[in-house]
């Protein structure tokens, strides 16, 4: 398991990255005229997850190291699963992370026409037929690992023949399945993405860009090369499941005069502890309801964490640190976190949160005194200025912060026990009032008034432990959401014969606190801040369900 790199001292060290020597090898030997010029190809059919930000942050920043130019490419070359929304999500994603195409944002579709023009090229010159197997007699006649694959009957078609059967294809003569377009490579490869891998295939659907000018369209491991040698990019970087592809890739460069020889480079994928990140089993969660939508909090999705309150540094800060690398390996969910924090705790306003609230009364308090008291909204930016909030006669602590029966380990409030407040006076336990059913219902307690801030008590006593607290007249009722893991193992695809990953789903994903007490001020809480609560962790106003009137905060992460 992969812990990632970390800090020496102060100073990051960056985790490698072996994409970089190649580049720099080739701007050194001038390979690609010394331009650098990368893309980021998403299939615009599902939102977009942790590891495509991590491909995001590479194929970006690779291009601003080099000072090149990244595009952004969309390989739409099936209608079926395609839409719009997918797009603009898409697009909104890599903005958030920083990113910017500038003027070169492109669709595989702009090349539709280029792409059939040089598909009747190869069968003008015998390296393309038209095969009329249909999809099972496909799967048999390709063979499998174990077993070469065997000629198509229809491959010794003619030009001639191949010619006037793939215009007939294209003007919609042929029902779907009824054939395909092939290439001529080799039926007996060891590579099965050579046995004459399949170029075209007849979809009578409309496209979301070309309408329904095509029926037939090219798959995705033609369109792609193609689409990176008419862009000119120089390094073409994808993750080792298509480390397979690549001599297909290499084939339709070399044999079609494209404009430019880009290379393809694989890295390997990210596998993270307690995620899926497969499109399709995502949108599997989505369709049956067991999450709210591609941008529930508790998603690895690019949409989620932003929901949650992930910052698009803390991404970049983690693509960084678990670098590029050959070799598949499992990263730690918890380096991930721990970039959210490091993030967090930087820019994070800090308020105090009584999650469960507890009353308490001091006793010999004034009845209608309500004393202003204020701390810093930053303790390490002070150019933030200070914050305000009441102590009065009656005031809410978190249930977790006291103990009838202390034991041992236990150094937070209890009967005859002191306590300070923070930012505010030390307190000390005198009764335990309890209701009909012998459950706590309030405190009474007695504060001491010297012990301001951070004074020791008139009797010399140094109070150590601290809890938060809030007026319980003077604050604002808001609704908290506690996200814990979407899966409770580490590995939730490893699961048993007969069940599926969902089985491995946490049923205690979400916990929702409805009437939690926060300070007075954060009645006007913004969604452009995130807020640490003291001694509870990291939160922020969710972006969809937050509104005047009924404030919804989304945990984080927890300290």
């Amino acid at each position: 398991m992969n812990s990632g790199n970390s800090k020496k001292g102060n100073v990051e060290i960056e985790a490698p990255n072996f994409l970089k020597q190649i580049i720099e090898k080739d701007i050194a030997n001038n390979t690609h005229q010394g331009r650098v010029v990368t893309r980021f190809p998403p299939e615009p059919n599902g939102y977009l997850h942790l590891g495509h930000a991590k491909s995001i942050c590479l194929n970006f920043g690779l291009a601003q190291e080099y000072k090149g130019r990244c595009h952004l490419r969309f390989d739409d070359t099936n209608p079926e699963t395609e839409e719009t929304e997918y797009i603009e999500s898409i697009k909104e994603d890599v903005r958030w992370l920083g990113f910017d195409w500038a003027n070169h944002m492109y669709y595989a579709s702009d090349y539709f026409d280029q792409i059939y023009l040089w598909a009747e090229q190869l069968i003008k010159e015998g390296k393309a037929y038209v095969c009329s197997l249909n999809e099972e007699e496909l799967r048999e006649y390709r063979g499998d690992f174990n077993k070469p694959g065997k000629d198509s009957p229809y491959r010794q078609r003619s030009v001639e023949e191949n010619l006037e059967l793939f215009r007939k294809m294209k003007n919609g003569e042929f029902a779907e399945g009824a054939c395909t377009l092939r290439a001529k490579i080799d039926m007996k490869s060891p590579n099965m993405n050579m046995r004459d891998p399949l170029l075209y295939r007849i979809k009578k659907v409309p496209h979301h860009r070309t309408g329904d000018k095509w029926c037939i369209y090219p798959m995705y491991d033609f369109a792609h090369p193609l689409s990176d040698a008419i862009e000119k990019i120089t390094h073409s970087i994808c993750t080792l499941e298509f480390q397979d592809h690549r001599p297909f890739y290499d084939w339709s460069i070399e044999n079609l005069p494209v404009p430019a020889q880009p290379k393809q480079y694989e890295f390997a994928r990210l596998n993270m502890t307690y995620l899926v990140m497969s499109k399709r089993k995502l949108l599997q969660l989505v369709k049956e309801g067991l999450v709210s939508g591609w941008d529930d909090p508790r998603m690895p999705t690019i949409s989620g964490m932003r929901r949650r309150g992930y910052t698009p540094e803390s991404l970049r800060l983690f693509a960084k640190r678990i670098g590029v690398a050959k070799a598949e390996s499992l990263i730690d969910f918890e380096i991930l976190e721990a970039c959210v924090k490091e993030d967090l705790d930087q820019v994070s306003h800090r308020a105090m949160a009584v999650l469960n609230p507890l009353k308490i009364v001091i006793t010999n308090y004034p009845e209608n005194k309500k004393e202003e008291l204020h701390a810093s909204v930053h303790p390490k930016k002070e150019d933030l200025g200070k914050r305000s909030f009441f102590f009065t006669k009656e005031i809410f602590i978190d249930k977790s912060d006291f103990m009838e029966d202390p034991t041992e380990d236990f150094f937070r409030l209890a009967p005859g026990r002191q306590v300070r407040l923070r930012n505010g006076y030390v307190i000390k336990c005198d009764e335990v009032v309890k209701d009909s059913q012998g459950e706590i219902k309030e405190l009474k307690c007695s504060y001491d008034p010297v012990t301001l801030g951070g004074k020791p008590t008139a009797d010399g006593k140094k109070i150590k432990a601290i809890i938060h607290w809030v007026s319980a007249t003077e604050n604002v009722s808001a609704e908290i959401r506690l996200y814990g893991r979407l899966f409770q193992v580490a590995d939730p695809e490893n699961v048993p014969t007969g069940k599926d990953f969902k089985s491995n789903l946490n049923p205690n994903s979400l916990k929702v606190i409805k009437q939690a007490k926060l300070e007075p001020a954060m009645m006007n809480a913004s969604q452009s801040y995130k807020y640490q609560f003291e001694r509870t962790g990291y939160f922020c106003l969710d972006s969809k369900d937050s509104q005047p009137g009924k404030l919804v905060f989304n945990m984080i992460v927890d300290l």
